[in-house]
């Protein structure tokens, strides 16, 4: 006879409970992705994907025949790559700046950094694109980098930020009174120690970048 104690009611229903919320969580996970799979075999006959046609294997066949598609790939790609790489460089020297140095107005840059990551991004968009109309800037692909950028920066200098917070910058003096100058110094001390920082926070702009819809849709 086994020595475990018989499953109570009260077990059981908190099992399935737990399976229930499980299964529930899958469903709300991988049905979207399943929708999106199954039109993908459909034939739309307008612009939009959205009411089931016909069956087609065309999109499959040959999937970079819809210049559209791939245009705007191309283009995410572009805005992504630049946008990481100059949120990696500005929100780098950010992070140093702030964790180096106090300075007066340090708590309010501070802020800034902040409050890209908590507006939402329907009034983050839309203030970027009422403030691009005042100016009379055409909206295009400058206007979608700038605002990529901007909200990239304050990812990239948190991420920074909390990977060089235990930093010993002793280092640094130690390395000038070896005669090592400030450039050599960042370069041989201070910028292979913070490369990890900058790798991952470089790697999550371009994700953040690349699937960011409503800031592009609206600028």
């Amino acid at each position: 006879m086994s020595d475990r104690p018989p499953e109570t009611t009260r077990g059981r229903i908190g099992r399935w409970a737990l399976t229930a919320v499980a299964a529930l969580g899958f469903v709300y996970l991988f049905v979207p992705i399943a929708v999106i799979v199954a039109f993908s075999f459909n034939k739309p006959k307008g612009k939009f994907n959205i009411i089931w046609q016909e069956f087609t294997l065309d999109n499959w066949a040959n999937p970079l025949s819809n210049e559209a598609l791939t245009d705007a790939m191309v283009l995410s790609l572009k805005i992504a790559l630049i946008s990481a790489a100059v949120a990696t460089v500005l929100g780098g020297l950010v992070a140093i700046a702030l964790v180096r140095y106090r300075f007066k107005g340090g708590a309010l840059v501070n802020l800034f950094l902040v409050l890209p990551l908590t507006t939402p991004e329907i009034v983050l968009g839309a203030s970027l694109a009422a403030l691009f109309i005042d100016r009379g800037v055409e909206r295009g692909f400058a206007t979608i980098l700038i605002a990529h950028i901007m909200f990239c920066t304050s990812f990239v200098a948190l991420t920074v930020k909390a990977r060089i917070r235990g930093f010993d910058w002793t280092l640094e003096d130690a390395a000038m009174d070896l005669g090592a100058n400030p450039y050599r110094v960042f370069a041989k001390v201070t910028l292979p120690l913070i490369v990890p920082g900058l790798i991952a926070a470089a790697l999550l702009s371009f994700a953040l970048s690349i699937d960011d819809f409503i800031i592009t849709f609206f600028n």
